[in-house]
């Protein structure tokens, strides 16, 4: 496989209150290659949404490097990462984020239209990823008309919208029930099968860590890999 992204010495701190540092994350090092599906877990407060963030350049790291394809991605200023957010990275968040008065079909459109394109010209692919995930019923309905697992995969379409080298998701399937999670889980598994498609999925849930390639576990403010058996689903 192709390495698509590789952490080296990534560190983070916050300042406390009382003029003190809290350090989450020292010295983390990993790969991620094109094409799997890497899930992060680890206790609540362990530091699992802190590296996403930095990972998908939401936040600096106080130290350490993060290569995208080769490029040192935080040697970029604000704007540069802003665009390369946009054209490289998409985000799929607990709570799905969707805009209100927008359709399903806005909604998924919204990273083509930040840059710049018309809804016309986006339009057919937005059709495209909905109908994939088995919404081309929903296509003009709103959020509030959409049901939670629904509403999930129009996040996903939009997270794909821009063709993104590697996609992000921070308890994708945590307001779910276990029903709708499953399907979203299996939606997740096709796309990597059929789009060759990276993900990266901090997870409380052990049934979609077991359908990951591989597993990254934060546990005292480091990273390690746990030894997993060939998951026969792959």
């Amino acid at each position: 496989m192709k390495k698509l992204l590789e952490v080296v010495g990534l560190g983070k701190t916050y300042p406390t209150e009382d003029g003190g540092e809290l350090e989450v994350l020292h010295d983390v090092s990993f790969t991620i290659n094109r094409g799997e599906i890497v899930a992060v877990v680890g206790e609540s407060g362990a530091g699992k949404s802190t590296l996403l963030h930095l990972l998908g350049t939401l936040d600096r790291p106080t130290s350490g490097k993060v290569y995208f394809e080769g490029k040192d991605v935080f040697k970029q200023s604000d704007n540069q990462l802003a665009h390369f957010r946009n054209r490289s990275l998409g985000f799929v968040f607990q709570f799905h984020h969707l805009l209100p008065e927008f359709t399903a079909v806005e909604n998924v459109s919204m990273p083509a239209l930040i840059q710049q394109k018309s809804l016309p010209n986006v339009r057919g692919r937005a059709l495209d990823l909905l109908t994939m995930l088995g919404l081309e019923g929903r296509l003009s309905h709103r959020p509030g008309q959409l049901s939670g697992g629904e509403k999930q995969r129009v996040a996903v379409a939009r997270a794909l919208m821009n063709e993104p080298s590697l996609v992000l998701a921070d308890e994708p399937t945590g307001n779910l029930d276990t029903k709708t999670a499953e399907a979203l889980h299996q939606e997740i598994i096709r796309l990597k099968d059929t789009m060759q498609q990276t993900f990266i999925i901090v997870t409380h849930n052990p049934a979609l860590a077991d359908l990951a390639d591989r597993v990254l576990v934060i546990e005292n403010k480091d990273v390690k890999e746990l030894e997993q058996t060939p998951n026969p689903k792959h």
